[in-house]
């Protein structure tokens, strides 16, 4: 599995390509019917059984990459170095494990070394964002009743 490190931007040509891609596979899921549906890779003529769940997601892939942007896919169950999970939430690693030891994320430790599952930290990107909204909502409402927002 490639690491975060590894994951680079698509290049003209993959952005057309997948462009093309995402806009032909969005257009078919809108009628598919069943579950499972099958495919055909046309340079072999196989036909495969894929679930619809990751037909989707490979839309998402698509649409992503055709807009220039790196893509990852990470299993939820995937353990991160605390490095990693800084990485993946914009912030320091001391600030993280300060975030582990207070008890905001779970983690492991194996021997020295500290472990946090990739679905914990998205959790509490979430969880942050929520929160974030939140208070823009109340700074908004706030200027608002003191006739400095216009609604």
């Amino acid at each position: 599995m490639e690491s975060l490190i590894d994951i680079r931007k698509p290049s003209k040509d993959e952005q057309l390509v997948a462009k093309e891609s995402y806009n032909a596979l969005a257009a078919v899921l809108e009628e598919l019917k069943s579950e499972n549906p099958e495919i055909e890779i046309e340079e072999t003529r196989e036909k495969i059984k894929i679930p619809l769940h990751a037909l989707k997601l490979l839309a998402k892939v698509l649409k992503g990459l055709s807009q220039g942007k790196p893509v990852s896919i990470v299993p939820m169950a995937t353990e991160m170095t605390t490095q990693a999970a800084a990485e993946f939430l914009g912030c320091s690693r001391p600030h993280l494990v300060k975030l582990l030891e207070e008890g905001q994320i779970n983690f492991t430790k194996v021997g020295k070394h500290r472990r946090v599952k990739f679905e914990d930290i998205v959790n509490y990107k979430r969880k942050i964002k929520a929160k974030q909204k939140g208070l823009l909502r109340e700074i908004m409402k706030s200027d608002e009743e003191l006739g400095l927002y216009d609604s």
